[in-house]
């Protein structure tokens, strides 16, 4: 999500020139929607110690009602920013800048739910949609880590070579293993024919993430095919798979940590709306 964004810009000769901003979304504007946050949070944390209610402020006082009222907002504001990918605008609310305030608005959602509740905590629906709150919070703390910092070993790791390339560089291995083979014993040819037909997707998601793969054909074949007797090509042939799956695999690892925050963000999300909604129809309808 942080990159290169584009605009346009005008020179002293009235000409349009393009102007790159290595600006993400995190240092939009300088912070500002980190200042907005803070200030906020602040603000209500002033606002919870100094309400005038007896005990202290918790979800049935009227000040809880303002924080739980601000929450809600805040969360459905927040749910739009799928919605708000598909145009791209310049100016005060383009994508970067919704981005930047998605951010740093749902995390102060931390200090405003958390006051909401008054710190009063049980097993019932309330606890729930403050849980799954934090639990869409934490998720989407993960994702800014992963954006941050998993692009840049991304392509490290490939090396200027796209996915496509590398399953392209691995498919003339397999055939010129293919060849290679054909003067084998059968117990050697059926090593290299179970490195042949094994799918590199295979395993699911777990497998990509762990980076472990322990069932490897190729890894096999290589340990039960030696060096000499005119075997010297087919070893080397499978060293080179070896790598490139190497390779391979811990691209499809990386992108799987790039990408699985949004398993878990995106359904709490709409388990969040859910419980907000069985909390907020419980306080008007049932206390």
């Amino acid at each position: 999500m942080a990159g290169v964004f584009r605009d346009r810009d005008l020179d002293r000769r009235g000409r349009v020139r393009e102007v790159t901003l290595h600006d993400g979304f995190l240092r939009h504007k300088s912070f500002r929607w980190l200042k907005i946050s803070a200030a906020l949070s602040l603000a209500v944390t002033l606002g919870y110690f100094m309400a005038d209610v007896t005990p202290r402020p918790n979800g049935g006082s009227w000040y809880g009602y303002t924080l739980g009222t601000i929450a809600v907002l805040l969360i459905l504001w927040l749910t739009l920013l799928g919605v708000r990918k598909r145009w791209m605008t310049r100016g005060r609310w383009s994508l970067k800048a919704w981005t930047s305030a998605h951010v740093y608005l749902g995390l102060s959602l931390i200090v405003i739910g958390t006051l909401h509740t008054g710190f009063q905590l049980g097993w019932n629906v309330h606890t729930l949609a403050w849980a799954l709150m934090m639990l869409v919070i934490v998720s989407g703390i993960w994702g800014i880590i992963a954006y941050a910092a998993l692009p840049k070993a991304l392509s490290s790791n490939r090396e200027e070579l796209t996915q496509t390339q590398m399953l392209e560089g691995l498919r003339a291995i397999d055939r010129q293993l293919h060849e290679a083979a054909q003067p084998l014993a059968p117990s050697q040819a059926a090593l290299v024919q179970k490195s042949l037909d094994q799918n590199v997707f295979a395993g699911g998601l777990w497998r990509r993430l762990s980076g472990r793969h322990r069932g490897c054909a190729t890894a096999r074949a290589l340990r039960g095919i030696r060096r000499g007797d005119g075997l010297e090509k087919v070893q080397s042939l499978l060293e080179r798979k070896s790598a490139m799956l190497a390779r391979l695999r811990r691209h499809l690892q990386l992108k799987a940590m790039l990408e699985v925050w949004l398993y878990v963000h995106v359904p709490a999300t709409f388990a969040l709306i859910a419980a907000l909604t069985a909390h907020i129809t419980s306080v008007f309808f049932f206390w």
